[in-house]
């Protein structure tokens, strides 16, 4: 839990109070860990593993609105508007998870300003994230995807001596990340690796070039 992005600097004795009624369980892959409607009564902290935020179009369609990894957390806006939550959340791997009741989260970030700005920067960035997705929803196909893996990028990129490594994730769920359909994801990827701008392998995707992938926006 320390190591949770979340936490970064925060004085020792307020992570020591927050974290002190944690629990810590392991989920296997596909276990649903929070469904639309359920009450907001902990917030959750991915400590390994992968999990997406799902919801439903009116067709009843399953859409995607975002992947996590180590280090980020879920379920904090319920308990912050006491309402019950908008998606599901679904482990794409086996994933630990730390749970915090809800009243410790929102206790901590009235109590400690680090605490609050954190989130608040969080939102900023999903937000923009989901805006920029917006304004790309009619874009090209490799547009798309490139925004995908600058996306990841964003989130869960790490520095390698091979590149920007981040999660090489099944094409189903990048297809349902972009509203585009598999086969169209798995060509443009196909596409971006043979120009040298991303290089694939089992467990990890690598951007070779970023500014390549970044210009596809444009």
């Amino acid at each position: 839990m320390r190591a949770a992005t979340f936490f970064k600097d925060l004085p020792e004795p307020v992570v020591d109070q927050a974290i002190a009624n944690v629990v810590t369980r392991t989920h296997p892959l596909n276990r649903v860990i929070l469904l639309e409607s359920d009450w907001g009564t902990s917030v959750y902290f991915i400590l390994s593993g992968w999990v997406k935020i799902r919801t439903y179009n009116i067709d009843g369609k399953e859409v995607t609105l975002n992947i996590l990894g180590p280090g980020e957390l879920f379920g904090e806006m319920a308990p912050l508007d006491d309402v019950p939550r908008s998606t599901d959340v679904i482990t794409l791997t086996p994933t630990m998870i730390g749970s915090m009741p809800a009243a410790d989260f929102v206790r901590l970030v009235n109590t400690e300003p680090q605490a609050g700005l954190r989130l608040a920067k969080l939102m900023a960035r999903r937000l923009r994230q989901l805006n920029r997705r917006l304004r790309l929803r009619e874009a090209d196909s490799t547009a798309r995807v490139a925004d995908i893996l600058l996306f990841l990028e964003e989130g869960q990129g790490e520095e390698s001596s091979q590149g920007i490594a981040i999660p090489n994730l099944p094409h189903r769920e990048l297809s349902s990340l972009s509203g585009m359909a598999r086969e169209t994801v798995t060509r443009v990827l196909g596409k971006l690796e043979k120009k040298g701008i991303i290089r694939r392998e089992q467990d990890s995707l690598f951007i070779i070039d970023k500014d390549a992938l970044e210009g596809l926006l444009l």
